[in-house]
């Protein structure tokens, strides 16, 4: 307790476990799945009451259900937000909130690197509704300045970027937004809320596909999106209930079963990672690695600053380029080749050809994404076995 006597703020740890959790009812500890499409009125006034927004209450699992309201509120405590917003995939939340802040003129300026399919929507948008995007380094403020456009309305990053592991300055993006009247979006799946909340340096929303670490286990689709309560009920009323990209009762279990370990996964991908990203720098057939806790790495120092771990996520290359990494991953037997990170697994997989496919070679290679780039999301499997299977793997190169 403090001084005065109150509670002190409970350990991210804690919440991980106890936020957002109601009281059942009838006293189930874990939350109850309410799989029903519609709720009953007690009457008709009732019913019109709810709908004029008089009452609260529950009306269509379209617009609302007890189930993923547990998961919702867990999600923004841990963000540190006033609200939180569930969606089918990280792609329904990605488009559902882009579409809820822009309209046929504007411009988004994006961090270097983006995520193959949020690539792909950006340039939907632009083709089909003119929504004109384009990217910066995001390396200091007078490069960001500069990118700025009269019509820029967001400023979409990710930290660190997909595969290449780039980071961008939180602090320093919220300001210049801030100072412009833009709103700035950040994707944060790589990071989770455990090691990173980009709310805390002054961003606006944050974004999830928790399909990854927060469901942390492989077997849900997912996306959240957390923010103000004034932004996410506009997205909420709008093109989440109109376009309909909602969560099912039992995903939204799967995802707060899942953060409930978030803490201790997150810790152990983390000290995997870094013995992995030590291991492979090490190695004379890798030619670089890229991860955030080397101490070689050139954004280490804003790492410490701005994140409170590393992460699981590598990538790497090899010297031997693009048929080097091939034949390293078809020798890889713990190491599944798959997409998706942040599964309890290890998972290695070539963005080029596979995550990042859909973006033109000439605008990849401008990302920093070679054509012998590998991406390695670090497991929880003992980290001497995943060091044996690389070794072994690299045999073969």
């Amino acid at each position: 307790m403090n001084m005065n006597g109150s509670k002190k703020e409970m350990h991210l740890s804690t919440k991980v476990i106890h936020a957002g959790n109601s009281i059942d009812p009838l006293g189930a500890l874990a939350t109850p799945i309410y799989q029903t499409s519609t709720f009953v009125f007690s009457s008709v006034d009732q019913g019109a009451s709810r709908f004029a927004g008089e009452e609260a209450g529950y009306i269509y699992s379209r617009l609302g259900n007890p189930t993923i309201d547990v998961l919702e509120q867990k999600v923004a405590t841990l963000e540190k937000a006033e609200a939180g917003l569930a969606f089918a995939s990280g792609m329904a939340a990605v488009s559902a909130v882009i579409l809820g802040l822009v309209k046929t003129g504007d411009h988004i300026l994006c961090s270097k690197g983006l995520y193959g399919c949020t690539y792909g929507f950006f340039n939907w948008l632009k083709e089909r509704f003119g929504v004109n995007f384009s990217f910066c380094e995001m390396t200091d403020e007078k490069t960001v300045m500069q990118a700025l456009q009269d019509k820029t309305k967001v400023i979409y990053i990710e930290t660190p970027i997909n595969p290449t592991m780039e980071l961008v300055d939180l602090a320093m993006i919220a300001k210049i937004a801030k100072q412009a009247g833009i709103k700035t979006i950040v994707d944060n799946t790589f990071m989770s809320p455990y090691l990173q909340r980009p709310l805390e340096w002054g961003c606006d929303i944050v974004i999830h596909s928790a399909t990854k670490y927060i469901g942390g286990h492989g077997d849900v689709v997912a996306g959240l999106a957390v923010g103000s309560k004034e932004l996410i009920d506009e997205i909420r009323l709008t093109t989440q209930k109109d376009i309909g990209g909602i969560l099912a009762p039992l995903a939204a279990y799967l995802l707060i079963r899942g953060i409930k370990t978030l803490s201790v996964r997150m810790e152990r991908h983390c000290e995997n990672a870094q013995k992995v990203a030590e291991f492979l720098e090490s190695h004379p057939k890798i030619a670089a690695v890229y991860y955030p806790g080397l101490a070689s790495y050139s954004q280490n120092p804003l790492a410490k600053r701005q994140m409170d771990g590393f992460g699981g996520m590598i990538s790497f290359c090899l010297k031997g380029g693009f048929e080097a990494g091939i034949r390293m991953m078809n020798h890889v037997t713990l190491c599944k080749r798959a997409v998706s990170l942040g599964d309890v697994e290890s998972l290695i997989q070539h963005p080029a050809s596979m995550t990042h496919a859909v973006i033109p070679r000439e605008k990849r290679i401008q990302m920093g994404i070679s054509d012998g780039l590998i991406r390695l999301s670090v497991g929880l499997e003992d980290v001497g076995d995943i060091i044996e299977d690389l070794e072994h793997a690299l045999l073969y190169v």
